[in-house]
């Protein structure tokens, strides 16, 4: 089932306003079809097609959309009416196929409209007439303030644009203005195909006009009467009638959008009320969080002045140990150098006394009392000896040494 999207009209599913604004133009053009050759360009879902059918000797209906076409052919089906799909910009008929073409509210969805008025002259009789209608572009702007743009036109026309193209293809032109009017409508009760129409008013300038009709020809054109469609559905009184029916319901709807609008308004409320006290409760515990977090950073401020307190008197402490460190280590390398050098001289005067011995053992019975008294003094000097060995043993277990060896301070000693 075709859907109405706003690119072609679908009887039924469409406003009576809507479909009569596109009715009036095939009747307009249905008194040019008697007995032609009929081609309706952009045919849509076929109901001006078979409109013109019913005048015309035969008609094709041609629309580039497959379901557009699908439609038409189960909805409409006359003898002397076919539809077709075909491009509107490559028409596939011969030259001169055509008595009448007809392309209403196409011109303006075609991305080349200007190859498509060639391709109707081109398929035209030389006596064929072409009637084409596109809207306003200004007025259709305006109606269209809040819609927006038509997404499937591709080019609007105002009226000096659209009378200056069609002349540039076909010599004779035939202009209209098409409009919305109101009206009163007297009707005999008893049948008849007659009926006198009378139009007052100033004439309707172009630029205010809802429609632009033109019949183009390759050959003078005679007559262009004012013409007058009135709809079967044309009593204004019960379209007015229908419409505040429609719009009646439409308000009782809105009312029930609106009540229920109106209690879910009250349940946010209700919802926004408990948010409120919940916010609040939160609001007081992040409060006490705050006046918490105040409190740590202030004990925080206070232990941190205390271990910058600690450590300015360990670093003070530091200094006092590093200063007798470096005493003790004086003291130690002063008195190991003493151990040194006394364990240096020791030796020297050992070496020498024993090569005074060696050389004194001859004269050991001249000198046994310069050997007693020698003797003596080496006794005491071996046990000055066994002294200084104790000192430097008592140096080298010393735990300032011990210290200073491990931490790469004085000199080494013997045997360590």
């Amino acid at each position: 089932m075709a859907e109405f999207t706003g690119e072609r009209i679908i009887p039924d599913r469409v406003g009576d306003d809507l479909l009569n604004e596109h009715m009036a133009r095939y009747a307009f053009a249905s008194r040019l079809a008697r007995m032609k050759r009929v081609l309706d360009a952009g045919c849509g879902t076929g109901y001006g097609s078979a409109e013109l059918a019913r005048h015309a000797l035969t008609v094709v209906g041609a629309d580039r959309s497959g379901e557009a076409v699908g439609y038409a052919q189960n909805h409409y089906r006359l003898p002397n009416l076919r539809f077709e799909q075909a491009d509107c910009s490559t028409l596939p008929h011969a030259d001169a196929s055509f008595d009448l073409v007809v392309a209403f509210e196409v011109i303006e969805h075609l991305e080349d409209w200007a190859k498509f008025l060639l391709e109707v002259r081109r398929v035209l009789t030389a006596s064929g007439q072409f009637v084409v209608s596109t809207p306003n572009k200004r007025y259709y702007e305006e109606t269209r303030r809040l819609a927006g743009p038509n997404p499937f036109h591709r080019h609007e026309f105002e009226f000096a644009e659209f009378r200056d193209e069609l002349a540039r293809v076909f010599p004779h032109l035939s202009l209209f203005l098409e409009n919305h009017v109101g009206g009163v409508v007297f009707q005999p009760v008893e049948p008849d195909n007659t009926a006198e129409v009378r139009v007052d008013g100033v004439a309707v300038e172009p630029e205010d006009s809802h429609f632009f009709v033109a019949v183009c020809a390759h050959r003078l054109q005679t007559g262009a009467p004012t013409f007058v469609y009135v709809p079967r559905s044309a009593n204004v009184l019960r379209e007015r009638e229908r419409h505040i029916e429609l719009l009646e319901g439409e308000l009782r709807t809105k009312n029930g959008w609106l009540e229920e609008a109106q209690h879910n308004l009250a349940a946010l409320n209700r919802e926004h009320q408990e948010l409120l006290g919940l916010f609040r409760g939160q609001k007081e515990e992040l409060e006490r969080s705050n006046r918490w977090a105040q409190d740590l950073d202030r004990k925080l401020a206070d232990a941190a002045a205390l271990a910058a307190a600690l450590q300015d008197e360990a670093r003070a402490t530091a200094l006092k140990y590093e200063a007798k460190v470096a005493e003790l280590e004086e003291e130690n390398r002063a008195k190991t150098q003493w151990a040194l050098d006394t364990e240096e001289r020791l030796g020297a005067e050992l070496e020498a006394k024993s090569q005074e011995l060696v050389s004194c053992v001859e004269m050991l019975h001249q000198a046994e009392q310069t050997i007693e008294e020698r003797t003596k003094w080496a006794g005491q000097l071996q046990a000055h000896l066994q002294q200084a060995n104790q000192e430097l043993s008592l140096v080298k277990a010393s735990r300032w040494m011990k210290l200073g060896r491990k931490i790469g301070l004085g000199p080494p000693l013997p045997g360590s």
